[in-house]
């Protein structure tokens, strides 16, 4: 028996799971695996479990769960036996860790064979039982039980994942694999804010890997972090981790030694045209820093570089930092906190003004009105200010020609309002902020881009400790994780929700999450009395300055709620050509409404898309709306059913109708092109599925999973699969179209085959067969006949399947389909060999292998290549069995069906290891693990994991 509990509490007999019923019962049972063995008594359960006021029936509770435990892991047992697996000690209960394997032991016997080779200093080896350890856990420990979330046990168990983390990470940078190294320390450090020794390891790993800019920006981040919080400095370790940057920084000019980094910019000599100076203290404008300013340390570092940077370029042109981003998402917020931290760099002071580009009530700021406001506070009277607009700003350029000042310049609408404020000499540092890329200001003033994107969920989850406090945040953190995802991990958004919980520190956090789950939609729940902290009205800012066809593209993606969008998608969703929506989609990225996270695709923020589909809801006739959805619906289709026959030509296809007027299909050119795009439209597909079967387009909900079948097959995808499938069959079910029932039918009992579930799989073919034979269908007869058989051979009942197979055979003959009778008889091949009969065997599989290279089928030839080398690895011939396993792994590779390359490699090694090719065997074997790790080992796979990585121990050792 197997069981998890570094992840959801799970436990398998063999492969198959076992049901353990209720989240009490699984709260029983991880509590048991906890322990390691040891008894735990009744009270400590309860105590645990409840508290110090449990139900009166907290006792019958207990007995009841472990009684129902005990039946679920232990069937057989008769009920007055003692039981095996969770016998009763004293007045208590323990698991008996001999009958089971549990994944925490395994974790930590690895960890410890890795602590005791990196006594040795073999680093090789300790990456290699670490990596292995770390692969166990799927997630948070005993992550579906909440109520265990804060037990000490459990949170000792994250400390010693996060250490084995950050003993991987360091065997990493010792073998020299800095930049691995990084992502590791990365993750050990993040949720660690004031571990000076994980952020110092991190350090060093950044200066190994060249990110010695990055490394700074942390040092510096860290350090004000300790100041900020605990009012200390730097540690011995910290500290050593810094100097060791700074020692390797140091170069040689002319003899002098000189360290890069400590230089420090000169105060530029003050150049105020005679007789315009009047006393005024040095300006210091920047609004109050956050209170709370969580995160960023990435971009922080950044503008740390580029002020340590320029400099020291040579050039003459000021230097202006572009920050652009979605409204909310903290672009003033980081300006203004980065200008805190660098006040003292600026001699001369710092400028800042709201230049209101997107303001609710109130016009943009003129830039001339800017100007004469800066020269106030630069020291100009207002009786010596030209009138004229091109003397005021010679006037305003000759006072910052010499000046060392920080200009803030926030809430840009374009380039044209900040063009006129830029100083016209190095010296001042320029920071625009804007929902607009201001794409002309790069391109000709050279301001560097920075794109600001949504707060991470490590720093949301600190930015609402620092406003609700740690403990608060601890005590709830399922209703924290709710509100983040409601929020979106938008900084404005989570602002406003905090400040509801903070104005009653009585009221439970879960109820604010269940105000935002209650709300007709999250922005409801958001809205505010201040138009700037009311998230709708800070919307409609940037939305009202779109142009009508870019304010109509907004409105309709607010009816797909899908993930991101391609160009392609939102073409036929606007009904408009590709080249009108790409421009329209670069106008809404333009605003910052959408954004472009890879080339090509573009993605809309939650709280951005509950407010588009507030708009289409009020400005879109509910005509006009059905029309976009079946134009979305159609492009998918369409798209994915070409697709579908690009990776098997041979399937059967069901008749389309004609796409509707404004569709663009995508014309995929080969075989390659289909598995890309699929790989890549993967979750909007699903989506898109979801919405037809949930919106009333039933044949679109059937005929897109129908075209989805094989590219799940080749990746994978077996839940997948199976969902898709069942939407299918509901929407056939209201169609009554017992066609597509049957299709689908066929459908589930294929994915759950892939699954392990043999019974429902064969009463799913069974209904198929009936449904095709009514029709009288004999393909499809003959494809529910095949699934059944192939159930039964994964099931080891070789005879039944080969009869089931002949009987596929016969129908495919009679109705002439040779794709058909090609796949059955490689699978009567499989059949015959698996029952001793090789000779037969043989000339089946070279009779389906002609048939197979005669009609073009690709994966049928790797199948039955496959086939035969099973065959000679039987009659004893090594040398043929290799050759025909690389002919298939060939092929698999081609078509990108992994899960079948993963198969073969792993019999490859077993013939490999008969003709005592021991290296070659090591190869094989790893590769197949690799593929398996990444495909999370689908249930259906012949080759047993564990038993490899064990051969592959012995082998090694």
């Amino acid at each position: 028996m197997r069981m998890q509990i570094l992840g959801p509490v799970r436990i398998w007999r063999g492969e198959d799971p076992i049901d353990i019923g209720s989240a009490g019962q699984r709260a029983v049972l991880g509590l048991l695996a906890l322990a390691g063995g040891h008894p735990l008594s009744r009270e400590e359960l309860i105590r645990t479990l409840w508290g110090e006021r449990p139900p009166p029936s907290a006792t019958n509770m207990i007995q009841t769960r472990v009684k129902h435990l005990r039946r679920a892991l232990e069937p057989d047992r008769a009920s007055h036996a003692r039981s095996a697996i969770l016998p009763m000690v004293g007045d208590g209960y323990a698991l008996e860790l001999s009958d089971v394997d549990l994944d925490l032991s395994r974790f930590r016997d690895l960890v410890a064979t890795a602590t005791a080779s990196r006594r040795h200093g073999d680093f090789r080896q300790v990456t290699a039982l670490l990596a292995e350890a770390l692969r166990l856990w799927r997630g948070a420990p005993l992550a579906d039980i909440p109520v265990l979330a804060g037990h000490p046990k459990v949170t000792a168990l994250v400390e010693q994942r996060r250490t084995a983390l950050a003993q991987y990470g360091e065997a990493m940078l010792a073998m020299g694999a800095a930049d691995e190294a990084v992502l590791v320390l990365e993750e050990a450090a993040v949720d660690q804010p004031l571990d000076e020794a994980a952020w110092a390891r991190l350090i060093r790993a950044y200066g190994a890997a060249g990110q010695r800019s990055r490394a700074f920006a942390v040092y510096q981040a860290m350090r004000q972090r300790l100041v900020d919080e605990l009012g200390v400095d730097p540690g011995p370790e910290l500290a050593a981790a810094h100097a060791a940057l700074l020692r390797d920084d140091v170069v040689t000019a002319g003899g002098v030694t000189v360290n890069a980094w400590a230089t420090e910019i000169p105060a530029p000599q003050v150049g105020v045209p005679v007789g315009l100076a009047h006393r005024r203290p040095k300006p210091a404008q920047l609004p109050a820093d956050v209170p709370v300013f969580t995160g960023r340390a990435e971009q922080l570092g950044w503008l740390d570089a580029l002020l340590a940077k320029e400099p020291n370029t040579g050039t003459s042109s000021v230097v202006i930092a572009a920050i652009s981003g979605m409204v909310g998402v903290g672009k003033t917020a980081l300006a203004v906190h980065w200008g805190h931290r660098v006040r003292d760099e600026f001699a001369d002071g710092q400028l800042y003004v709201n230049l209101r580009g997107f303001d609710p009530v109130g016009a943009p700021l003129k830039p001339t009105e800017v100007m004469e406001g800066f020269l106030d506070a630069l020291g100009v009277s207002p009786q010596q200010m030209p009138t004229s607009p091109s003397a005021l700003t010679g006037l305003y350029r000759s006072v910052l020609a010499d000046k060392c000042v920080l200009l803030v310049l926030d809430n840009a609408r374009d380039a044209d309002q900040v063009r006129p404020l830029l100083p016209g000499a190095r010296g001042c540092f320029v920071i625009v902020t804007s929902r607009n890329r201001l794409t002309s200001m790069i391109a000709i003033e050279g301001a560097r881009p920075l794109a600001l994107d949504l707060l991470p969920s490590a720093d949301s989850r600190e930015l609402m400790a620092r406003r609700l406090g740690a403990d608060r945040i601890a005590a709830e953190l399922a209703a924290v994780h709710e509100i983040i995802d409601a929020c979106g991990r938008l900084p404005l958004a989570l602002a406003v929700a905090t400040a509801r919980a903070a104005v009653d520190p009585r009221v439970p956090l879960a109820e604010l999450a269940a105000q935002l789950r209650a709300a007709r939609n999250t922005l409801d729940a958001l809205a505010g009395e201040d138009p700037a902290s009311d998230v709708r009205a800070v919307f409609s800012m940037s939305y009202r300055a779109l142009a009508e066809p870019a304010a109509t593209l907004f409105r309709l993606l607010g009816l797909y709620p899908g993930p991101d969008i391609t160009v392609a998608a939102a073409a036929s969703l606007a009904g408009v050509p590709m080249a009108t929506a790409r421009s329209l989609l670069a106008d809404l990225a333009h605003a910052h409404l959408v954004d472009e996270p890879s080339l090509g695709r573009f993605r809309t923020h939650d709280l951005l898309r509950a407010y588009a589909a507030e708009l289409v809801g009020r400005f879109e006739a509910a005509v006009l709306q059905r029309a976009a959805i079946c134009r979305l619906l159609d492009y998918y289709l369409h798209t994915a059913s070409s697709a579908a026959l690009l990776l098997n030509l041979h399937q059967d296809r069901p008749v389309l109708n004609a796409p509707a007027q404004g569709v663009t299909p995508e014309h995929l050119s080969d075989h390659n092109a289909a598995l890309v795009w699929f790989t890549t439209e993967h979750a909007a597909l699903l989506t898109a599925v979801g919405m037809a079967a949930t919106q009333g387009w039933d044949a679109h909900a059937w005929q897109l999973a129908w075209a989805m079948e094989e590219f799940f097959n080749r990746r994978g995808h077996w839940a997948d699969w199976a969902a898709t499938q069942h939407l299918a069959l509901d929407a056939a079910r209201r169609l009554a179209d017992s066609a597509a029932q049957a299709r689908a039918h066929r459908g589930i009992g294929r994915a759950r085959t892939r699954q392990g579930r043999y019974d429902d799989a064969r009463v799913h073919f069974a209904r198929a067969f009936d449904l095709f034979e009514e029709a009288g269908d004999r393909v499809g007869q003959a494809h529910a006949m095949l699934g059944t058989s192939y159930a039964s051979a994964r099931e080891g009942r070789y005879g039944e399947a080969l009869d089931q197979a002949q009987r596929a055979y016969a129908d495919y003959q009679t109705a002439g389909h040779r794709a058909g009778q090609a796949n059955t008889l490689n699978m009567i091949c499989f059949y015959h060999t698996t029952l001793g009969d090789h000779e037969r065997a043989l000339a089946r599989c070279e009779q389906a292998l002609a048939l197979h290279q005669e009609i073009g089928d690709g994966q049928g030839e790797a199948d039955t290549w496959d086939s035969l080398g099973f065959i000679h690895h039987a009659l004893g011939g090594y040398a043929e069995a290799t050759a025909c396993y690389r002919r298939a792994l060939g092929l698999y590779q081609d078509l990108g069906i992994r899960h079948y390359e993963a198969d073969t490699l792993a019999k490859l090694g077993e013939t490999q290891l008969a003709a005592g090719e021991v290296d070659a065997t090591r190869s094989s074997w790893r590769r197949a693990l690799n593929l398996l790790d990444e495909l999370g080992e689908p249930a259906f796979v012949d080759c047993d994991t564990e038993k490899i990585r064990a051969s592959l121990r012995l082998l090694d050792q």
